[in-house]
């Protein structure tokens, strides 16, 4: 059964990881973003754009040089048992053992752990407990990390790029896990990735990056439903309607929009699919910004 309440994550007059070496960090501008409890979310946009920084900051594992972060009404140090994170380098000791691995987790989270969730995702991964991690593959080293993640039995789970390195069956295997967790437990899942068609269908919300903004947000039918792909005569105008993007070839013209009325008689016009929408997005960075609250989330 999903839980109710929601699962806030804001950052205040924007926030840029704090360093002591030069080097090339994103800028997050102010961000404030809502996601009911027991959602999937997916958090997509360029190289550049703060998905990282983002999960990073609210992870408590990079600390804001200017601005504050909030994660669960709270700091990101308080909030530090409620939360999981995963990393892209997956970072495990590597002269672990799997068996000791998933102990030393248990030892890190006494009062939350379910040791019974991170044997069963090791061992759905045909992983031998005895085997060093160093001697893992990087599929099998992502399901560890991901079971020590579950495993903390997490109000919220941040996943930066998680199903990289994972192949077709495992990353399906590992998809399902976070949907029945979600739906069984009400984890709320942050989860970012660069393939985009691989989030459709096991993610119930989006959140887009760009720049360091939010360039939409909210409930993904809710976001497809307010856009139409459309085709048509380049002469016809698409007054009044927003446009996201639009392309021309010869005499035909297709275009992304949020409908403001009908659409022009004689247009072809169809819902788009989630990579159709991001695409369109990150190829129009100056496009309006769109954040539709979820008509569903239950109160506190």
């Amino acid at each position: 059964m999903r839980a109710r309440g929601h699962v806030d994550m804001r950052l205040r007059r924007g926030a840029r990881p704090a360093t002591t070496a030069p080097q090339r960090t994103t800028g997050l501008s102010q961000l404030d973003f809502r996601l009911p409890v027991g959602r999937i979310c997916a958090l997509v946009g360029p190289n550049g754009a703060g998905k990282s920084t983002l999960l990073a900051l609210a992870a408590g594992l990079l600390r804001p040089s200017e601005g504050t972060v909030s994660v669960l009404g709270t700091t990101p140090a308080a909030a530090r048992e409620r939360l999981a994170y995963v990393a892209q380098d997956k970072p495990l000791h590597p002269h672990l053992t799997v068996a000791a691995t998933l102990r030393l987790g248990r030892e890190l989270n006494p009062r939350r752990w379910d040791h019974a969730v991170a044997e069963r995702i090791v061992a759905e991964g045909e992983l031998d407990p005895d085997a060093k991690i160093r001697t893992l593959s990087g599929g099998q080293r992502t399901r560890v990390a991901l079971a020590l993640a579950l495993g903390k039995r997490p109000e919220l789970l941040l996943l930066d790029e998680p199903m990289a390195d994972l192949d077709p069956l495992a990353r399906h295997q590992l998809t399902g896990t976070l949907m029945a967790d979600a739906a069984e437990h009400g984890t709320t899942v942050v989860m970012s990735s660069h393939v985009v068609a691989e989030l459709e269908g096991s993610c119930d919300h989006l959140l887009l990056l760009g720049a360091g903004r939010i360039r939409l947000a909210g409930p993904l039918e809710d976001l497809l439903a307010a856009h139409r792909l459309v085709t048509g005569r380049a002469k016809d105008s698409l007054a009044p309607h927003t446009v996201v993007e639009s392309r021309t070839t010869g005499r035909q013209l297709t275009a992304l929009i949020r409908p403001e009325g009908p659409t022009t008689p004689g247009w072809q016009a169809t819902e788009p699919t989630l990579e159709e929408l991001v695409l369109a997005h990150l190829r129009a960075p100056d496009a309006p910004a769109l954040t539709l609250d979820d008509a569903q989330e239950a109160a506190v």
